[in-house]
């Protein structure tokens, strides 16, 4: 007969065969990159993997709202059909066996986008919002949370670019601002400096008749070219070649007049070089910003971050109200072409990674460790 002593012994060690087992499955499970993105609720990756919660027998989709379940009692799925052939069925709260609403909205905005490119005439807000079944208010707050941009903003924003497409073109000025969705010259003439950064026969031109007055210096990150418009300076290219920096320069304005060796203008060049190596100087320069309605809005958030400290595109991404913006914040800071001036070096992955930057990423860690040393030394 069993004693009561040996059966409590079985039981321990029962006991322990079972914590250790389920300290097992919480390894595993912890140790997969999925895991980090379930605990984050990140509706950007649903419908990439499901996970199945054993308890329950339930699966959904990482954004799932519920609460999260032990990571033992938690399995990865490639798929629904994946999910559901092991035993388990869709979570009636986050439904992951249909279209999420996020996804619906987004090609909701989609479509208008889509309407918008291709229609004559600029459509209005109602006829939008109309077209999608919506409230006014509704679209509105759901477009700009999808784009970044108010449907206002992106409608301008594609006939500005109509009209520099046209106009690059060879197109007469007035057939390109017709033809872009302008009622008048008039209209358009008014913000042509803000739209092209300079009139529109110059733009069609190539930036002829432009004096763009640049100069190529030295510094500690290899060689440094500064390159200023009437409106302000307009570039601030890196590289090791100064060669390949004016290159760029005459790439970037075909036909201007580009005027170097300026002593006058090598003061500036100077100016730029004492903020790289000393940050707390500060850099306040008028800058001639040339790029989409996005692109200068991130470039606005990237300016307003502190020397010294870095923000994730993430953050970015929210800064300027469009969360599910990341990639396209990415891209704006990788169109940049004002180095340092426009800090695209202080934005950093989600985890404090340093990641790409145009001009290398090693220049981007040299600027972050002097504006951190800078930051740190007593003033």
């Amino acid at each position: 007969m069993e004693t009561l002593m040996e059966r409590a012994m079985a039981t321990t060690s029962k006991d322990k065969t079972t914590l250790t087992e389920k300290k097992q499955r919480a390894s595993v499970t912890q140790n997969d990159p999925r895991w980090a993105a379930l605990v984050a609720r990140d509706k950007n990756i649903d419908g990439t993997f499901f996970y199945s919660v054993k308890t329950t027998g339930v699966y959904c989709r990482p954004s799932c709202s519920a609460r999260l379940a032990r990571p033992e009692n938690i399995s990865f799925h490639n798929s629904c059909a994946e999910a559901e052939r092991a035993g388990f069925r869709p979570c009636k709260r986050c439904q992951p066996n249909t279209q999420a609403l996020h996804e619906k909205n987004a090609a909701l905005v989609a479509n208008a986008c889509r309407f918008i490119e291709t229609s004559e005439d600029s459509p209005s807000l109602a006829d939008l919002a109309e077209r999608a079944n919506l409230s006014t208010y509704h679209f509105h707050r759901m477009f700009k949370q999808v784009t970044g941009l108010t449907p206002k903003q992106y409608t301008n924003a594609h006939r500005n670019n109509r009209v520099r497409a046209q106009l690059t073109e060879g197109s007469s000025v007035t057939d390109a601002i017709i033809g872009a969705g302008y009622n008048s010259n008039s209209r358009f003439y008014e913000k042509s400096n803000a739209v092209l950064g300079m009139t529109p026969t110059r733009y069609r031109e190539g930036g002829q008749k432009i004096d763009i007055h640049f100069a190529v210096g030295e510094c500690s990150l290899g060689a440094i070219l500064v390159a200023q418009s009437a409106q302000g300076i307009c570039a601030i290219l890196l590289d090791d070649d100064p060669q390949v920096l004016v290159r760029d320069l005459q790439d970037r304005f075909p036909h201007a007049s580009l005027i170097g060796g300026d002593k006058n203008f090598e003061k500036l060049i100077a100016t730029v070089i004492g903020f790289v190596e000393a940050p707390a100087l500060g850099l306040e320069l008028p800058l001639d910003v040339r790029g989409t309605a996005f692109q200068q809005r991130v470039w606005q958030a990237l300016r307003e971050i502190p020397a010294g400290q870095t923000a994730s595109y993430t953050d970015i991404a929210n800064r300027i109200g469009s969360p599910k913006a990341v990639r396209a914040v990415a891209g704006a800071c990788a169109a940049n072409a004002i180095a340092v001036a426009i800090p695209c070096h202080r934005v950093v992955r989600n985890d404090g990674g340093i990641s790409g930057y145009r001009w290398g990423v090693e220049r981007k860690r040299t600027l972050l460790e002097k504006e951190s040393r800078n930051r740190e030394t007593p003033q």
